[in-house]
C-alpha cells in the first residue's frame, strides 16, 4: 500500500511540475532597433520538458532574415534561455537570450559580443506571442 501511495504522489508531483512550466511553444515577435531603423525579429520556439528548440529570424540587416537554429535551449518554470550562432562579414559570434515568460509576453535580455572585442552589450526586449 505504501509503495502504491508513493507512486501516486510521485506521478502527481511530476504532473504538477509539468503544468507549472511556461507555455513557451509557438511563434513570438519583437522589434529591435538597428542601423536601418526598427526590425522585426521572429522566434519560433518548441518546448519539450526542460529542453527548448527552435529558430530565430530577422534583426540582422541584409541576409539576417534566414532562420537561425537555437542551441543550448532550456526551460525552467517560467525562465527560458538559449543561444544563436550568427555569421557576419566572415566572423562568427554567439548571441544569448535569457528571459521570463508571463502569459503571452516574454521579457528577454539579449546579449551580443562587443564590437572589436569590447564588452558585451545587453538589451532588454519584450516579445509578444504572435496570433497568426
Amino acid at each position: 500500500m505504501t509503495k502504491k501511495l508513493l507512486f501516486v504522489v510521485l506521478i502527481a508531483l511530476v504532473a504538477s511540475i509539468a503544468l507549472m512550466a511556461a507555455d513557451v511553444s509557438g511563434k513570438w515577435t519583437f522589434e529591435q532597433q538597428g542601423r536601418n531603423g526598427s526590425q522585426t525579429v521572429t522566434l519560433n520556439l518548441k518546448a519539450d520538458g526542460g529542453t527548448l528548440t527552435g529558430t530565430v529570424s530577422g534583426g540582422m540587416g541584409r541576409g539576417g532574415n534566414a532562420d537561425q537554429e537555437i542551441s543550448d535551449g532550456k526551460v525552467d518554470g517560467n525562465n527560458i534561455s538559449f543561444a544563436v550562432k550568427r555569421e557576419f562579414n566572415g566572423n562568427t559570434f554567439v548571441i544569448t537570450y535569457k528571459g521570463t515568460v508571463d502569459g503571452d509576453t516574454i521579457k528577454l535580455d539579449v546579449t551580443r559580443p562587443g564590437r572589436g572585442g569590447g564588452d558585451p552589450m545587453t538589451t532588454t526586449v519584450t516579445a509578444k506571442r504572435a496570433t497568426t
